[in-house]
């Protein structure tokens, strides 16, 4: 009964088998029971936002939330606000597709001045918010590791996520808690304390050693080194029961076939969640 319970919160993340189409991980997720999807915005692209929620609607899918939002450090004062309309086409699109989760990915610095470029990633958010609150739609801040700070985000750890959400109500800005992006913060367990009942999702994979490739190297849960199932235990404890999503980014997935693949998400989920 508890496995059928987990089971239940089980979402497939788009990028984890990137390999697929929209209508294919739909197709897929109703094949093998998965329950949720996380949607990707490159996929919703390609068949257009109407086409995407009728296919979702259609199957009867739960959206855990629309991946990404953010990139809001940029040289030029143009530059940044042209990223806060295409935030704002992403909060519109989570809406349409029935979830109130939009995840940051906030972005790297447009030079050598992280200190700037963690400015804008706090103004880009604050802009944000009141439009986001209109549509119902709360932001995500997803701490990546650090081996990210040059090309994907200034935000690194749940301590910096935390401080900025805590600006705004619980249902406005909460945090991400990413197993691969977290997991060696010594100050980890109190943080996800901290961040009790601002915790918008909880995104598992695992850390093998050794990783072949910084960006694609994560790894399927179980292969690797992260205590997944404390962390899942101490996010419950901090409040959130919602989907857990599995995201891994990793070539050799890409190159096999979907279906497989989503098999071996379900029996790693299960034994290792």
């Amino acid at each position: 009964m508890a496995e059928d319970k987990l089971m239940s919160r089980l979402s497939l993340n788009q990028i984890t088998i990137d390999q697929w189409s929209l209508q294919e991980a739909v197709e897929g997720c109703l094949s093998h029971e998965v329950p949720w999807i996380s949607v990707w915005r490159h996929k919703i692209k390609e068949i257009g936002l109407k086409q995407s929620k009728r296919l979702i609607t259609d199957a009867g899918l739960d959206v855990s939330s629309v991946c990404r939002g953010g990139m809001f450090p940029a040289a030029t004062a143009k530059d940044r606000a042209e990223r806060i309309d295409d935030n704002k086409r992403a909060i519109e699109e989570a809406a349409e597709l029935g979830t109130d989760t939009l995840v940051l990915v906030c972005g790297p610095s447009a030079d050598r001045d992280i200190d700037t470029a963690r400015k804008q990633v706090e103004e880009g958010i604050d802009q944000l918010v009141p439009y986001a609150k209109d549509y119902g739609v709360k932001l995500a801040i997803e701490p990546l590791h650090p081996m990210f700070a040059a090309d994907r985000s200034v935000i690194n750890t749940m301590d910096q996520a935390s401080t900025i959400a805590e600006k705004y109500h619980p249902d406005e800005v909460g945090v991400i808690v990413d197993v691969y992006h977290v997991w060696w913060d010594p100050n980890l367990y109190q943080e996800i304390n901290r961040a009790k009942g601002r915790i918008l999702g909880f995104h598992v994979s695992d850390w093998k050693v050794p990783m072949a490739d910084m960006f694609k190297g994560r790894a399927m849960m179980g292969e690797g080194v992260i205590e997944i199932n404390r962390m899942r235990k101490a996010v419950e404890e901090a409040g959130y029961h919602g989907p857990i999503e599995v995201e891994i980014i990793n070539q050799s997935l890409w190159d096999r076939d979907g279906n497989d693949v989503l098999q071996e998400v379900k029996q790693s989920f299960a034994k290792h969640v």
